[in-house]
Protein backbone atom coordinates (compact mmCIF):
# COMPACT_ATOMS: atom_id res chain seq x y z
CA UNK A 1 0.00 0.00 0.00
CA UNK A 2 1.52 3.37 -0.97
CA UNK A 3 2.12 5.92 1.77
CA UNK A 4 0.92 9.50 1.46
CA UNK A 5 3.44 12.30 1.60
CA UNK A 6 2.61 15.87 2.72
CA UNK A 7 2.61 17.32 -0.79
CA UNK A 8 0.87 14.48 -2.59
CA UNK A 9 -2.58 16.12 -2.64
CA UNK A 10 -4.27 13.29 -0.71
CA UNK A 11 -7.71 14.70 0.01
CA UNK A 12 -8.20 12.23 2.87
CA UNK A 13 -5.29 13.45 4.95
CA UNK A 14 -6.51 14.31 8.44
CA UNK A 15 -4.75 17.68 8.44
CA UNK A 16 -6.72 18.71 5.34
CA UNK A 17 -10.17 18.05 6.86
CA UNK A 18 -12.28 21.06 7.78
CA UNK A 19 -14.39 18.84 10.04
CA UNK A 20 -11.31 17.83 12.04
CA UNK A 21 -10.08 21.41 12.48
CA UNK A 22 -13.55 22.55 13.56
CA UNK A 23 -13.99 19.64 15.99
CA UNK A 24 -10.61 20.18 17.68
CA UNK A 25 -11.03 23.96 17.81
CA UNK A 26 -14.53 23.60 19.29
CA UNK A 27 -13.36 21.15 21.97
CA UNK A 28 -10.39 23.31 22.90
CA UNK A 29 -12.30 26.59 23.03
CA UNK A 30 -15.15 25.07 25.04
CA UNK A 31 -12.55 23.69 27.47
CA UNK A 32 -11.39 27.29 28.06
CA UNK A 33 -14.90 28.15 29.23
CA UNK A 34 -15.11 25.32 31.77
CA UNK A 35 -13.10 26.93 34.62
CA UNK A 36 -15.06 30.17 34.14
CA UNK A 37 -18.47 28.49 34.12
CA UNK A 38 -17.98 25.87 36.84
CA UNK A 39 -17.96 28.42 39.71
CA UNK A 40 -21.30 29.64 38.35
CA UNK A 41 -22.64 26.08 38.33
CA UNK A 42 -23.02 26.06 34.54
CA UNK A 43 -22.04 23.85 31.66
CA UNK A 44 -21.24 25.40 28.29
CA UNK A 45 -24.59 24.38 26.73
CA UNK A 46 -26.42 25.90 29.72
CA UNK A 47 -24.38 29.08 29.28
CA UNK A 48 -25.51 29.27 25.64
CA UNK A 49 -29.15 28.95 26.73
CA UNK A 50 -28.68 31.77 29.23
CA UNK A 51 -26.99 33.97 26.60
CA UNK A 52 -30.06 33.60 24.38
CA UNK A 53 -32.41 34.33 27.28
CA UNK A 54 -30.39 37.37 28.38
CA UNK A 55 -31.05 38.75 24.89
CA UNK A 56 -34.80 38.09 25.13
CA UNK A 57 -36.91 36.54 27.84
CA UNK A 58 -39.44 35.00 27.83
CA UNK A 59 -39.08 32.91 24.69
CA UNK A 60 -40.94 29.93 23.40
CA UNK A 61 -39.16 26.59 23.52
CA UNK A 62 -39.31 26.41 19.72
CA UNK A 63 -37.83 29.89 19.29
CA UNK A 64 -35.05 29.10 21.73
CA UNK A 65 -34.30 25.79 19.98
CA UNK A 66 -34.07 27.57 16.60
CA UNK A 67 -31.83 30.31 18.00
CA UNK A 68 -29.46 27.76 19.52
CA UNK A 69 -29.66 25.37 16.54
CA UNK A 70 -30.75 22.57 18.88
CA UNK A 71 -33.48 19.99 18.66
CA UNK A 72 -36.20 20.73 21.27
CA UNK A 73 -35.58 17.23 22.66
CA UNK A 74 -31.95 18.17 23.32
CA UNK A 75 -32.89 21.55 24.76
CA UNK A 76 -35.52 20.28 27.20
CA UNK A 77 -33.09 18.49 29.57
CA UNK A 78 -30.88 21.60 29.63
CA UNK A 79 -33.87 23.70 30.60
CA UNK A 80 -34.93 21.22 33.28
CA UNK A 81 -31.47 21.47 34.88
CA UNK A 82 -31.52 25.28 34.67
CA UNK A 83 -35.00 25.27 36.21
CA UNK A 84 -33.84 22.96 39.03
CA UNK A 85 -30.99 25.42 39.66
CA UNK A 86 -33.55 28.22 39.96
CA UNK A 87 -32.30 30.13 36.90
CA UNK A 88 -35.24 29.68 34.51
CA UNK A 89 -38.94 29.08 34.68
CA UNK A 90 -40.89 27.00 32.15
CA UNK A 91 -44.63 27.49 31.79
CA UNK A 92 -47.31 26.68 29.27
CA UNK A 93 -48.57 29.73 27.43
CA UNK A 94 -52.13 30.57 28.51
CA UNK A 95 -54.48 29.96 25.61
CA UNK A 96 -51.90 27.80 23.79
CA UNK A 97 -51.12 24.76 25.91
CA UNK A 98 -48.83 23.38 23.18
CA UNK A 99 -46.37 26.26 23.58
CA UNK A 100 -43.84 26.30 26.41
CA UNK A 101 -42.55 29.72 27.46
CA UNK A 102 -39.09 29.90 29.01
CA UNK A 103 -38.17 32.91 31.10
CA UNK A 104 -35.35 33.89 33.40
CA UNK A 105 -35.88 34.05 37.14
CA UNK A 106 -34.40 36.85 39.21
CA UNK A 107 -31.45 34.54 39.94
CA UNK A 108 -31.02 33.94 36.19
CA UNK A 109 -30.94 37.66 35.52
CA UNK A 110 -28.53 38.22 38.42
CA UNK A 111 -26.09 35.66 37.00
CA UNK A 112 -25.66 37.89 33.94
CA UNK A 113 -23.53 40.34 35.93
CA UNK A 114 -21.05 37.55 36.76
CA UNK A 115 -21.05 36.33 33.15
CA UNK A 116 -20.09 39.73 31.74
CA UNK A 117 -16.42 38.97 32.48
CA UNK A 118 -16.40 35.76 30.43
CA UNK A 119 -15.93 37.12 26.87
CA UNK A 120 -12.86 39.18 27.82
CA UNK A 121 -11.43 36.25 29.78
CA UNK A 122 -11.81 33.97 26.75
CA UNK A 123 -10.14 36.50 24.44
CA UNK A 124 -7.31 36.76 26.97
CA UNK A 125 -6.96 32.96 27.27
CA UNK A 126 -6.88 32.54 23.51
CA UNK A 127 -4.19 35.20 23.19
CA UNK A 128 -5.43 36.21 19.76
CA UNK A 129 -6.19 39.73 18.57
CA UNK A 130 -9.87 40.64 18.82
CA UNK A 131 -10.15 41.59 15.10
CA UNK A 132 -8.84 38.13 14.17
CA UNK A 133 -11.44 36.47 16.41
CA UNK A 134 -14.18 38.67 14.94
CA UNK A 135 -13.10 37.67 11.41
CA UNK A 136 -13.12 34.01 12.48
CA UNK A 137 -16.67 34.45 13.77
CA UNK A 138 -17.69 35.97 10.42
CA UNK A 139 -16.18 33.05 8.50
CA UNK A 140 -17.83 30.52 10.83
CA UNK A 141 -21.19 32.25 10.33
CA UNK A 142 -20.71 31.71 6.57
CA UNK A 143 -19.80 28.06 7.13
CA UNK A 144 -22.91 27.58 9.28
CA UNK A 145 -25.12 29.20 6.63
CA UNK A 146 -23.54 27.15 3.83
CA UNK A 147 -23.90 23.90 5.77
CA UNK A 148 -27.61 24.52 6.29
CA UNK A 149 -28.02 24.60 2.53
Amino acid sequence: MPSASPGDGDLLRLDRQVCFALAVAARNVIALYRPLLEPMGLTHPQYLVLLALWERSPRSLGDLARELALDPGTLSPLLKRLEAAGLVDRRRVPGDERTMAVSLTDAGWALRARAEAIPAAIVDRLGMPLPELEELRTVLDRVIAASRG
